[in-house]
C-alpha cells in the first residue's frame, strides 16, 4: 500500500515565496456558477513557464528533487511521438465510419494502447489560450501503470520507482498518439496528436469520460472498470469518419460518495468529500492550492490513485459486480 498520510505536512518557505498572487483554484474556476472554457494552470506547453502565473512553481518542481533516471526518461525523445508528423497521403482511402472506428481501435490496441475510445470533439474541452480546431472527432488512449511500481507513492530520492513508472507510461501514451496520428494521415485524413505531461490544447479527462474510458473519481482522475485509476492519457483529433462510443457508468461515482480512502491518505488534505461547482458544473474536484505544493516537494505524488480501491489488482471486477447489485436493489426499491 502507498505511504500513510502525513497529516502535519507543511509547505516549505522556499516554495511559499514562489506562490503567485492569484490562486490556482481561482484560475480553475472553483465556485463559479457560469460555464467558461478551462485555462492552463500548470505544465504549459514547450515549458513556457513565464506564460502562466504558476510558472515559478513548475520550475521549482523540476529542480526540487531532480532524479537523473527520471530526467533521462522525459528527455528520451526517440521514445516519444515525433515532433513533426508524416505528410497526409494525397489519395484518401474511403470506408464506412463503422469500419474506420474498428480499424483505428485495432491499430491502437496493437501499438501499445491498453484502452481506446472515440468521442465527438467538444469545443468546451479546449483551454482558452488555444484556438479550437474544426475537427469532429477525438480518439482517446489509456496506458496502464503497474501497481507494483505505484504502490509506494510518493516518489523519493531513495525510491523513485513511482516517478519512473509515470514517466515511462507518459512516453508510452505519447508514442501511441503519434503512431495513430501517422496511420490516420497515411489513409489521407488529417490527424493531430496530444500527449503529456504538458497541457496540450485541451483537457483530456472529459474527452476520455465521453469516450467510455471510465468515470471521474473523487481524486479527480479517471477510474476505469478494469484498470482502476492507474492510467495516463493521450489522444488524436481527426476528420476521419468515426462512430462515437458512450460513457461507461459502472458505479464508480456512487462508490466514491461513501469512500474516504484517497481523502484520508492525502497528506495536504486536498481531496474534497463532496462535489464542487467548477465553471458551472458540479463534479469531483481536487484543491489545486493544497495538492500542487505537496506534489512539487516530492517531484510527483500519485498517492490518491495508488490507494484507490479500484486500482488494487484483482479488485475492480468485484467492485463492478457489487455496484451493479446495489443499483439493481435501488431500482427494485424504487419500483415498489
Amino acid at each position: 500500500m502507498a505511504k500513510k498520510a502525513r497529516t502535519n505536512w507543511q509547505m516549505s518557505e522556499e516554495q511559499r515565496r514562489l506562490l503567485p498572487r492569484i490562486a490556482g483554484n481561482t484560475i480553475n474556476g472553483l465556485g463559479e456558477s457560469e460555464f467558461r472554457r478551462p485555462s492552463i494552470v500548470y505544465w504549459p506547453n514547450d515549458f513556457a513557464f513565464d506564460s502562466i502565473p504558476h510558472g515559478e512553481l513548475c520550475k521549482f518542481m523540476l529542480t526540487r528533487g531532480a532524479n537523473p533516471e527520471v530526467g533521462k526518461i522525459y528527455s528520451d525523445v526517440k521514445n516519444r511521438a515525433p515532433k513533426i508528423l508524416d505528410d497526409i497521403a494525397q489519395t484518401r482511402v474511403e470506408d464506412t465510419p463503422e469500419n474506420w472506428s474498428a480499424k483505428v481501435k485495432e491499430f491502437a490496441l496493437t501499438h501499445e494502447a491498453d484502452l481506446v475510445g472515440i468521442a465527438a470533439l467538444d469545443p468546451a474541452w479546449f483551454f482558452d489560450q488555444h484556438d479550437i480546431p474544426n475537427l469532429p472527432w477525438i480518439v482517446v488512449f489509456g496506458g496502464r501503470m503497474r501497481y507494483e511500481m505505484m504502490k509506494n507513492a510518493p516518489p523519493t530520492k531513495e525510491d523513485p520507482s513511482t516517478a519512473i513508472e509515470v514517466g515511462l507510461v507518459y512516453n508510452q501514451v505519447d508514442r501511441i498518439a503519434g503512431n495513430v496520428a501517422n496511420w490516420i494521415r497515411s489513409q489521407g485524413y488529417y490527424a493531430e496528436n496530444q500527449g503529456g505531461p504538458s497541457s496540450g490544447k485541451m483537457n483530456l479527462i472529459p474527452a476520455a469520460l465521453q469516450a467510455g474510458l471510465g468515470e471521474l473519481g473523487k481524486h479527480g482522475s479517471i477510474i476505469n472498470r478494469k484498470l482502476g485509476s492507474l492510467l495516463r492519457l493521450s489522444a488524436v483529433r481527426t476528420d476521419m469518419p468515426l462512430i462515437p462510443d458512450h460513457g461507461d457508468d459502472f458505479g464508480a461515482d456512487d462508490f466514491c460518495v461513501n469512500c474516504r480512502v484517497c481523502s484520508d491518505a492525502c497528506p495536504p488534505g486536498a481531496i474534497f468529500d463532496t462535489k464542487q461547482k467548477v465553471r458551472g458544473t458540479e463534479k469531483w474536484y481536487v484543491d489545486f492550492d493544497k495538492c500542487v505544493p505537496y506534489f512539487n516537494e516530492y517531484q510527483g505524488c500519485a498517492i490518491c490513485i495508488a490507494v484507490c480501491p479500484w486500482s488494487r489488482p484483482g479488485i475492480a471486477d468485484n467492485l463492478v459486480q457489487k455496484m451493479a447489485r446495489r443499483k439493481e436493489r435501488q431500482q427494485n426499491q424504487n419500483s415498489t
